[in-house]
């Protein structure tokens, strides 16, 4: 099995994030720094992380959280910020799939399963993500159909979002958008494109998984019906 591979079903973090773990030079397999991306680990090795031993996790762990503003998606930080394991505190080790700003809130997987994770971020699946975003002030129907379209913003290019107006508060107001890309920042970036300022993002959907009751800071196991749900994805 290859390294990143196998550090992904020990739960340590996602397969890219994996990868850089190789390449920083903080893993051993069978007391032997190895840096190659390449590297298969057997059933017999001894592999190392940082100095302490990890091995395949055989129990596979599917947690949400609604993630509040004010932690990051990190099993660590070196800032010493809140973590979101800070609020999910179960024995076994799980990672974050993908990731929310630190300002940012709502729907968060947390799990031990590689696999998975790299089904759901990976962007060639195109997997929904539906968001409440309040805007800085209304934005027009021209500026509505630019996200519907897709936008550019710095150079980047978003691809085209579904986009709906929920309502309007104090003269702001309130969309539901979908996206599929999973770019870093992209909510904030293609609001930006427009002029407009994002004031408040929470995620509420992903990969027909829906946030539903929970309060900030509160997690649950998923259920078998939703964890099918998403291996059919």
């Amino acid at each position: 099995m290859r390294i990143n591979k196998y550090l992904s079903g020990c739960g340590i973090d996602s397969r890219r994030k994996c990868e850089q773990l190789v390449l920083d030079g903080r893993v051993r397999v069978n007391g032997k720094k190895v840096t190659e991306l390449s590297t298969d680990v057997k059933d017999d090795d001894s592999v190392e992380v940082d100095g302490r031993y990890v091995g395949l996790s055989h129990r596979k762990v599917y947690v949400m959280l609604n993630k509040p503003k004010g932690c990051v998606c990190t099993v660590s930080d070196e800032k010493g910020r809140k973590t979101v394991l800070d609020y999910v505190k179960i024995k076994d080790r799980i990672f974050p799939v993908g990731r929310l700003d630190y300002d940012t809130e709502g729907l968060l997987l947390l799990t031990n399963d590689g696999e998975l994770s790299n089904k759901l971020t990976h962007p060639k699946n195109m997997v929904k993500k539906v968001y409440s975003v309040r805007v800085e002030g209304e934005p027009t129907d021209a500026e509505l159909k630019r996200l519907r379209g897709g936008v550019e913003y710095n150079g980047e290019k978003y691809g085209a979002a579904q986009v709906s107006v929920v309502g309007v508060d104090d003269g702001n107001a309130r969309l539901e958008i979908t996206v599929t890309e999973g770019k870093n920042h992209e909510i904030k970036n293609m609001i930006e494109s427009l002029g407009r300022r994002v004031l408040f993002l929470k995620r509420t959907g992903l990969g027909g998984l829906k946030l539903g009751g929970l309060s900030r800071g509160e997690w649950r196991y998923l259920s078998a019906r939703e964890l099918d749900m998403l291996k059919s994805l």
